[in-house]
């Protein structure tokens, strides 16, 4: 297990064209298991989820997110296609889909380098966004 330092950057625009910008830096953790690769970080006030922790895995050009915490969620991201599940929030859970149109995955076994995604949310049917996420680790 390595030390790394993450630079996350989020930008998701809602149908109504209204832009949410997030940016933060974090200590988290990196290694390999089985084959596959995951990023563990603690979420901040920044990005609305503190107190949850994110687990990223990354295997196969496909990443999975896991979220524990205040909310509990497990989004997979895979070019072309759609993926859904339940959000888990205090309020109760709700359906979310996740159709992704780009991953880009560079990294090295030493916990360098970046992930890059663009997809489309829909929680419930009533809340539609596009949204890209990039990940840089060092």
């Amino acid at each position: 297990m390595k030390e790394v330092q993450l630079t996350i950057k989020g930008k998701q625009t809602s149908v109504e064209g209204e832009v949410n910008n997030i940016e933060m830096v974090t200590e988290g953790k990196f290694y390999e298991k089985r084959g596959a690769y995951y990023i563990v970080y603690d979420e901040s006030e920044i990005t609305g989820m503190e107190g949850s922790t994110t687990t990223l895995r990354i295997e196969d050009n496909v990443v999975s997110m896991k979220r524990f915490g205040s909310n509990t969620s497990k989004l997979t991201f895979e070019k072309g296609k759609k993926h859904v599940t339940e959000y888990e929030t205090v309020y109760g859970n709700m359906p979310i889909e996740v159709s992704t149109s780009k991953v880009d995955i560079d990294i090295s076994e030493l916990g360098i380098g970046s992930i890059d995604l663009a997809y489309r949310l829909d929680i419930s049917g009533i809340i539609e966004s596009t949204n890209k996420l990039l990940i840089q680790m060092k």
